[in-house]
């Protein structure tokens, strides 16, 4: 079936900045309240969130085979069930109704009025109802700095990290949608040269620059999914921050992996952006070695080439960007997380999340993470107000962006911001 959406001659008669994360080709899918307290599936074009329920009442939808109330709903979670031809067809239908040529809701007042909002006046929601969520580890760069950080050495990465992507499983009840506050959490530190640990609230409170995927329903219970076959269970990407406690997560993971000091909260920007629409972005994925397991080795290994970026934001100040690195140089793609995931027969669901793990370029100032970019605190970074950090602190907002560009589209997925309070005392 033809990809007619990412046609990077289409214009839509709604304005778009060319500079928009949100041209007619992208065509993301969240979860919106409308101002009149409705809660609706939508997409978005430039500044203007699209009510997809009232389009399909309206019977833009009417040759798709869809539900009645598939856009009536709080979450997208039925709407991926679908899966990937559904998706296609819709995402095709919406670029056709605001294309420049197509004067069928362009010139009936009634039908826009219903349907189309200003993004300002929408509030976004969490876009998925997500059952299970698990973080994976597929940077290199970001492996490395945290193994020199932790253990001293140059080189200290376990020799099974080459041969499948590694991941731990996270907590979803405390994923939240972009612009949703977090309190500083709580947990048990062992400061250097004490033998006992101490409770209180953490002082090496940390972002993780990355991105989720969310998956169709994709498998039965023992079933595996070949690599080659992933691409159509994965509905689109996010932007995620996986927030973590460095103090905390120190003590905690020997022997066994974080838990208080990575579940206390992650944050999901609402705009899921499909594969579809990243397809002309793909880029040859980074070389591996030693080469991965035949059940992992793909036809054609590729990742996507995604700009991202990190700002600082201390209360009532300026930002300052702390980062800026790429998707692109990630050891192991999202191809290869999901394989991987289902090798066991693990069953994936309908809104399941998958992130990606902090992404981390080669050099200072692609560093995905506060922990490398200050090297565990040591030296800390001077923002734009003069004020240091070594790590977040009270009142600062973290704002990350992602979008791809090449000479005619560029693809974005919005902001996820995120600002910090102080301890909740009950």
């Amino acid at each position: 079936m033809p990809n007619n959406a990412n046609n990077p001659e289409l214009k839509s008669w709604l304005e778009v900045s060319t500079q928009s994360d949100f041209p007619i080709q992208n065509i993301p899918f969240g979860v919106f309240l409308t101002n009149n307290n409705m809660v609706t599936i939508g997409t978005r074009i430039g500044d203007y969130a699209i009510d997809l329920g009232a389009l399909h009442q309206l019977g833009y939808f009417k040759d798709i085979e869809l539900t009645e109330d598939v856009f009536l709903q709080d979450t997208l979670n039925d709407f991926i069930s679908a899966g990937k031809k559904t998706w296609r067809l819709v995402r095709n239908r919406i670029s056709e109704i605001f294309s420049d040529s197509n004067p069928k809701l362009r010139d009936n007042a009634k039908h826009r009025k219903q349907i189309i909002f200003e993004i300002d006046e929408v509030e976004m929601q969490l876009p998925v109802a997500i059952g299970d969520y698990t973080d994976f580890y597929s940077s290199k760069e970001h492996a490395l700095n945290l193994s020199r950080i932790f253990s001293g050495k140059q080189d200290d990465l376990s020799a099974k990290w080459y041969h499948y992507p590694l991941a731990h499983n996270g907590r979803s009840s405390s994923i939240i949608p972009s612009g949703i506050p977090i309190h500083r959490p709580k947990g048990q530190v062992l400061k250097k040269e004490e033998d006992l640990p101490t409770y209180g609230p953490s002082q090496s409170l940390d972002f993780e620059l990355e991105l989720g995927f969310i998956t169709t329903d994709v498998n039965s219970l023992g079933e595996s999914v070949p690599v080659n076959q992933t691409e159509d269970y994965i509905f689109g990407v996010t932007l995620f921050n996986d927030w973590s406690c460095r103090d905390m997560q120190r003590w905690e993971c020997m022997p066994l992996g974080p838990f208080l000091s990575k579940n206390f909260a992650c944050s999901l920007s609402p705009w899921i952006v499909t594969l579809d629409a990243l397809e002309p972005f793909k880029v040859k994925g980074v070389k591996q070695e030693p080469k991965p397991l035949p059940y992992l080795q793909m036809k054609d290994n590729y990742l996507y080439d995604i700009h991202l970026e990190v700002s600082i934001t201390p209360e009532h100040k300026v930002p300052t960007i702390v980062s800026r690195t790429n998707y692109k140089n990630a050891y192991w793609n999202m191809n290869q997380q999901l394989c991987h995931h289902t090798a066991n027969g693990c069953k994936i669901n309908s809104g399941d999340l998958l992130s990606s793990g902090a992404i981390s370029g080669n050099v200072p100032g692609s560093y995905g993470s506060m922990i490398e970019i200050t090297n565990n605190g040591e030296t800390p970074i001077k923002l734009n107000d003069g004020s240091l950090r070594s790590f977040i602190q009270d009142g600062d907002t973290i704002t990350f962006k992602g979008y791809c560009k090449n000479e005619k589209i560029r693809i974005g997925f919005g902001d996820l911001t995120t600002t910090i309070l102080p301890v909740h005392e009950r």
